[in-house]
Formats: structure tokens, C-alpha cells, sequence
């Protein structure tokens, strides 16, 4: 008893001596600081992992354009997203983490970084980022907070006009292009997607900007054509060199999201749906070559299968089916959708070559012509996948694939030149689901039914997170109010058709 008094009185002394004992709430472990390299390298991983991700708790775009579907538990399948609360986790993901994390990066670059042309870069940077995530947000929520979004001492932001904050972004990205100088430095090896080239981040910049342009083009069509024209003129990507992709590593944490969810997690009832390999293997003679890169064969029969969306319930044994693409799934499978190091794609050439076929077929000048930017995109997205110049040029030469004689192989008919491109986008868009819903809701096309036993109408936003209904119940009455009611069903200001 003795003993044990003498030390806690030591102690007590040996607290009582220190000058500063506000030091003593210090939590080492957890610093108030950190270097702003580190807030953006953490923010380009946790943006690739959100947009990437195949967790049924936060990405399940793949299932609802019905790329893939579930052979047991069909929540998602059917749209049912309060089961999950997939809104909460995304709103949670990009304000909390991305976008104020790339905030304090852009407060902390000025006392980092001495030179002034890298800093000036850095937040030029950082700031691009910020306009790539409020483009998804708005995308799939529609009127979101923005001008009060970030301050931390509001905890109730008011929500902004959806259509008000994409002008502001284009304002924003504008100045972030001009702000970037080849001559200077960045962010180097802590820039995971481009090492810290200026003249990379500055394609990557008019490949976004004609991306938005194209996005807004139904309900804002002389804006769109000016600011379509302007990226052209800035220089987009031209390649896949050009490609943002973040790369992931062999081993954990920071693997591809998918090896996550998929097989790490030995998670086998994600299967492809018979919509969309029928799409892609109508017959053996006309076999898209993406097909093994994008799939594995069937484990039972050997051959290329889908299942009928939402036709699950637990009553599909998946080893019947077509899984996603991996040799850890599939031993010998040509592909690495499910491969730990498989990068993530935030943006690419493909997209930029449909996006500017799209342009140039609603008469936007973009040089080139419909069909050859058609022909660069499809090309791109089966090189990317690892097929060959000699692949894309068969594929090409089939009558429903080549422009002036382009069908669905799936649903005959003629197309128009917007069916055309957007067929074969989706298709591009593989593994990329949040951005093929952007391009269907779009375009109208293709034509995606809801499944039998579907919670709801095909989701054409999603709803707003629970969290905001109860914590910020004023601002988002008003939200849900101008939006014109907080269901799935409600078109955004894109979606005009």
C-alpha cells in the first residue's frame, strides 16, 4: 500500500512540474496538423476507392445499370436503398473526407511550400479535385450544399441551386487551367495519378471541362457549345497515356476497392447480368474482345453467361454464371477487374473520344468527325483493356457496330447517332457504373428496365442522406422542396428528357 502511494504521489509530482500542462490533452497519435502532401495523396485515394468501390454499402452503380447482378441478397438489384443507406455513405465520403480534406490541403500548401509557382500549382490541383467530386454529388443528388459546405463551425449548410453551382465549378476550373504552369512543380511522387506534371493535370483539366460541357448540353446548349469549343482548344486528352488513373498496390491497404469487396472478402454473388453479355456475345462470330477482359467463363460450362436481372433470391447457384473478371477468381481468366493492383479510372481517352463524337454529332465544331471520333473512343477502351489495334479494327467492320450501320444486337432497330455513341459508351463505361448512369440518364439510351420485383422506378437520383432529414431538417425541406420532391424518381437538371 505504501509502495503504490509513493508512485502515484511521483506521478502527480512529475505532472505538477511541467511547465505547460495543456500539453497533456496533446494526443500524439492523432496530430492537429499534417503535411498537405498527405491530405492530398489520402484524398486522390479515398476519391479512386469511392468512384471505384464495389461495396454494397456505397458504390452499387454496376448493379443498377445492370452490368452486374446479385445471385442472393437483391436489395440493390432492386433498387432498395434505404436497406443500406448507400446515400449517407457517399455524402459521408466526399464532403467528409475528399472535399475537406483537399480544403485544408489548399490552407496548408501556402506554409509547406516556399516557391511560389508550386504552390500556386498545388492548389490549382487540389482544387480541380474538388470540382470532379462536387460534379458526382451534384450528379446524383441534385441542389447540394456548396458555398457553406466546408465550414466547419456551420454544421446546417443551406443547399445550393444545382444549376447555379455548375456554372461556379466551370468558373472554378477555368481558373485552375489557367493557374497551372509546366515550368513549376507539385505535388511529384505524392500525386498518385500524375506524379505531379502540371501539363497532365492541365489535359486532365479540358478533358473534365468537355465532359461537362457535354453534360449539360439538353438543358444548356449555348453554354454547353462554348464551353465544349474552349476545352477542345485547351487540349484534351489524346491518348491512354493521358489517363487518370490511380494506381493500386499487390498488397493490402491500399489495394483495388473491387479485390476488396470481391476477394478479400471471398464475396462470389456479383455475377454479369444477361442484358449485358448478351450485349457483348450476341453470337461467337461477333464476340466483342473485351469480353474476356470484362468476365471470366462460367465455372460449370466453360462458356460466357448471364443471369436475368433481379432473377436471384438465392435460387442462382454463381457458378453457373459469368463472374467478374480476375484469375483469383477464375484461374486462367484473361482478366483484372478483380485483381488487387487493377488501377482505378476516374476519367480516360475513351470517354473524351465519346464525349467528343457526342459534341460533334450535335453539331459542335471539335475537328474530326462523328465517325472517327467513334472510332478512337471504341479503340481506346478495347486497347485499354488489353486487346489490340487488330481487335478494334474487326470489331469496328461489323455491321451493328460500325457507325453508319451501328444496331443493338440485343434490341434491332435503327439508332439514331446519339443511341449509337451511347451504346457504345455504356459498354466503354464497364466497371465504370456511376458514370454509365450519368451517360443513360443522359441519353435515354440504352434502355434499361427495372427488374421484376423492383423496389422502385429505375433510380434517377438518389435520395438525400437520412442524416441530413434529421440533422438538417430545415435546409433540406427546402432542398427536396425546389428539387420538386426527394424521391429516386425525380429528374435532375441534366436529365431533361
Amino acid at each position: 500500500m505504501k509502495k503504490t502511494a509513493l508512485i502515484f504521489v511521483l506521478v502527480l509530482l512529475s505532472a505538477a512540474c511541467k511547465k505547460d500542462l495543456t500539453s497533456l490533452n496533446v494526443d500524439p497519435k492523432h496530430p492537429s496538423t499534417v503535411p498537405s502532401y498527405s491530405l492530398f495523396t489520402e484524398s486522390e485515394r479515398l476519391l479512386s476507392n469511392t468512384v471505384t468501390s464495389s461495396n454494397v454499402n456505397l458504390n452499387i452503380f454496376r448493379l443498377i445499370e445492370q452490368q452486374w447482378t446479385e445471385t442472393t441478397y437483391l436489395n440493390e438489384t432492386n433498387y432498395q436503398l434505404p436497406s443500406r443507406n448507400q446515400p449517407d455513405a457517399i455524402w459521408a465520403a466526399f464532403y467528409s473526407s475528399v472535399l475537406i480534406n483537399l480544403e485544408k490541403a489548399k490552407g496548408f500548401i501556402p506554409t509547406d511550400v516556399s516557391d511560389k509557382g508550386t504552390q500556386k500549382n498545388e492548389i490549382a490541383i487540389a482544387d480541380m479535385l474538388q470540382v470532379y467530386t462536387y460534379y458526382y454529388l451534384l450528379t446524383t443528388f441534385g441542389n447540394i450544399p456548396y458555398s457553406q459546405a466546408l465550414n466547419i463551425n456551420n454544421p446546417f449548410p443551406a443547399y445550393d441551386d444545382a444549376k447555379t453551382v455548375y456554372g461556379e465549378l466551370l468558373t472554378r476550373l477555368d481558373a485552375d487551367i489557367a493557374a497551372l504552369d509546366p515550368a513549376s512543380g507539385s505535388y511529384g511522387a505524392n500525386d498518385v495519378i500524375y506524379a505531379g506534371d502540371p501539363t497532365a493535370w492541365k489535359k486532365f483539366g479540358n478533358s473534365l471541362k468537355l465532359k461537362m460541357g457535354v453534360t449539360m448540353a439538353d438543358y444548356d446548349a449555348t453554354t454547353a457549345q462554348t464551353v465544349i469549343a474552349a476545352a477542345v482548344t485547351g487540349g484534351v486528352f489524346t491518348s491512354n497515356a493521358d489517363n487518370a488513373t490511380f494506381d493500386y498496390l499487390t498488397g493490402p491497404p491500399n489495394t483495388n476497392p473491387v479485390w476488396v469487396d470481391l476477394v478479400q472478402s471471398q464475396r462470389h454473388d456479383f455475377v454479369g447480368t444477361s442484358q449485358f453479355i448478351n450485349l457483348l456475345n450476341p453470337n461467337t462470330a461477333t464476340q466483342d474482345p473485351r469480353l474476356p477482359y470484362f468476365f471470366s467463363q462460367s465455372i460449370a460450362g466453360g462458356t460466357y453467361v448471364g443471369a436475368a436481372n433481379g432473377s436471384g433470391n438465392g435460387g442462382l447457384v454463381y457458378s453457373q454464371y459469368s463472374l467478374p473478371s480476375g484469375p483469383l477468381i477464375t484461374p486462367g481468366s484473361l482478366g483484372k477487374v478483380t485483381n488487387p493492383d487493377f488501377p482505378g479510372d476516374l476519367l480516360d481517352y475513351a470517354e473524351t473520344e465519346f464525349n467528343l463524337a457526342e459534341a460533334s454529332a450535335r453539331g459542335i465544331s471539335v475537328g474530326g468527325t462523328v465517325q472517327s471520333h467513334y472510332n478512337a473512343a471504341i479503340t481506346a477502351s478495347i486497347t485499354y483493356w488489353g486487346g489490340t489495334d487488330v481487335d478494334a479494327a474487326t470489331y469496328l467492320a461489323l455491321p451493328t457496330v460500325a457507325y453508319a450501320t451501328a444496331t443493338n444486337p440485343t434490341a434491332p432497330g435503327v439508332l439514331t447517332p446519339l443511341q449509337k455513341i451511347a451504346l457504345q459508351e455504356y459498354i466503354a463505361l464497364y466497371n465504370r457504373g456511376w458514370d454509365a448512369w450519368i451517360l443513360t440518364r443522359r441519353l435515354d439510351y440504352p434502355t434499361l428496365l427495372p427488374p421484376p420485383n423492383a423496389y422502385s422506378g429505375f433510380p434517377v437520383r438518389f435520395t438525400y442522406p437520412i442524416s441530413e432529414q434529421n440533422v438538417n431538417k430545415e435546409n433540406y425541406d427546402k432542398a427536396a422542396a425546389a428539387i420538386g420532391g426527394d424521391l429516386v424518381t425525380t429528374k435532375l437538371f441534366f436529365d431533361v428528357h
